[in-house]
């Protein structure tokens, strides 16, 4: 079996993908007991720019040094990127 994968980078999502992202990271989080992680992300629907990058790069403090959720860490890395989309 080959362990190498590559990531797709995506690049241009919009507000609704970005969210939606968002609303999937909590999700999970819930799952997986994160509670303070998911309640990051409570109220991320419609909220300005600023809020949601400062959300996002809370989360990823929180999750720097937590490689048993390197999951939740890329899929907030995908949104960071995509950060330069919202309007």
């Amino acid at each position: 079996m080959d362990d190498d994968r590559t990531l797709k980078i995506v690049t241009n999502l919009d507000r609704a993908a970005i969210e939606q992202k968002l609303e999937g990271v909590r999700a999970a989080a819930q799952a997986k007991g994160l509670d303070d992680l998911a309640k990051m992300f409570a109220g991320a629907e419609g909220a300005p720019k600023a809020q949601i990058e400062q959300k996002v790069s809370n989360a990823l403090k929180w999750l720097t040094g937590k490689p048993e959720h390197m999951d939740l860490s890329g899929q907030l890395e995908l949104v960071e990127m995509n950060l330069k989309n919202l309007k």
